[in-house]
């Protein structure tokens, strides 16, 4: 193993901004647990009280997907005495290009007991909590209220806004840690005591327009990305409960993969903040996050709602000859990877701008799809505000037309 040297270059620095310990040490480690965690012990830093504050500490990881799989695996290593792991979930082959912590055995399995046994063959010494259940507004203060620290791995908006909300009024700090294409971003959150740092409110306070965010599903990420932001949330994590170092409250981290650059941007508490401000209106979870984020906006919705066929329709239209024109509105990539006979490539946003809608004729029905629906439900509301009172929209996408008419092709 290569040795790295000590010599530090003389940067100048202001001193670092250390909050008490989370999490208060057990009495003793045994003669296993010495061995096993020695190279943290002997830091400094760390020593034996800090590995007895992370023997004592109970880490809730909401997701075992691309950012729970690194996270869950180094909390093991690192040796923090209990594990939840929440994910309602399932492991598909796409998964194991990025989440580690399962393998080709676990396809179909559940993922929360898919990394359960993966943190037991880690550690065993780790006592694993699983929760495979769908968090929602009816059962996350019960979960939440079990651990000293939350690790976000959600992968949608309506979920870490949940998040957020009931850390907030918990007043448990939690790891935010984000992922897409080679771009990553992390924080600590902690609005509560002693921190009083800003919450996820305070950065997004709303949440991104209906489709202007693509998820990994329809963008895709570089798998070892995950590992990257993952170590930055264990890092983060360690540093709580044991009170070492300067945490990232208050504090962005952006890291951009192919120029291999990190930059820290200062985010503020938001003295507007619905959630955390001094003058906080909301002081309760929402009654619908779904809603909140709108997964659709309402011009989709509208524009859909009779203008849907499915996988079926299309397939009988197909052997009927009718006359239509199928448009694939994802991105090229996408379009490499799988396709529908017969159809063209036009991505919604060409069509969502209005630069795409003079190649679509006005003398054809246009039928639109994408990977799932909600992008082509989003291009057909631009449609339908032109003029082409006719299109229509393919139900579930090249996914349903991969299940319902023709397994021979793949998903991704």
């Amino acid at each position: 193993m290569g040795q790295m040297s000590t010599d530090r270059p003389r940067l100048h620095r202001e001193p670092a901004v250390s909050l008490p310990p989370l999490v208060e040490p057990v009495p003793e480690l045994t003669t296993d647990e010495i061995r096993r965690y020695s190279r943290h012990m002997i830091i400094p830093d760390v020593g034996v009280v800090g590995q007895k504050r992370l023997r004592n500490a109970k880490v809730l990881c909401v997701g075992a997907g691309g950012l729970g799989s690194p996270a869950l695996m180094y909390l093991a290593a690192a040796g923090v005495g209990t594990l939840g792991v929440i994910d309602f979930d399932t492991v598909d082959e796409s998964n194991l290009q990025r989440q580690v912590i399962h393998g080709q055995s676990d396809i179909g399995r559940p993922k929360a007991q898919s990394a359960a046994e993966s943190i037991r063959e880690i550690n065993p010494g780790v006592e694993v909590v699983i929760h495979d259940t769908a968090l929602d507004r009816e059962n996350i203060f019960d979960i939440f209220g079990g651990y000293d620290l939350i690790v976000d791995g959600t992968d949608n908006f309506a979920t870490r806004y949940l998040v957020n909300d009931a850390a907030v009024l918990l007043g448990k700090p939690y790891v935010w840690g984000s992922i897409y294409r080679f771009d990553g971003q992390a924080s600590v959150f902690w609005a509560g005591e002693p921190a009083n740092g800003p919450c996820y409110r305070c950065l997004y306070p709303e949440p991104p327009p209906p489709g202007m965010v693509p998820s990994c599903a329809e963008g895709g990420v570089l798998g070892v990305l995950c590992a990257s932001v993952g170590s930055i949330q264990v890092t983060e994590a360690i540093k709580l409960i044991t009170g070492i170092g300067e945490p990232l409250v208050g504090r962005l981290i952006v890291y951009d993969a192919l120029e291999m650059s990190y930059r820290t941007i200062k985010v503020r508490k938001d003295p507007d903040c619905v959630l955390c401000g001094p003058n906080a209106t909301q002081t309760e979870l929402l009654a619908d996050y779904e809603d909140f984020c709108g997964a659709v906006s309402v011009e989709a919705q509208e524009a859909a709602a009779d203008a849907t066929i499915t996988a079926a329709d299309l397939a009988e239209w197909r052997q009927a000859g009718k006359d239509f024109l199928l448009v694939d509105v994802r991105e090229p990539a996408e379009f490499e990877i799988v396709r529908i006979p017969d159809s063209v490539l036009i991505p919604k946003g060409d069509i969502t701008s209005g630069e795409a809608l003079s190649q679509l004729p006005q003398d054809r029905q246009v039928v639109l799809h994408c990977k799932s629906g909600v992008r082509s439900a989003e291009a057909l509301a631009t449609l339908k505000a032109a003029g082409f009172r006719d299109a229509v929209h393919l139900q579930g996408g090249v996914l349903a037309w991969v299940n319902q008419v023709d397994p021979s092709l793949p998903t991704y």
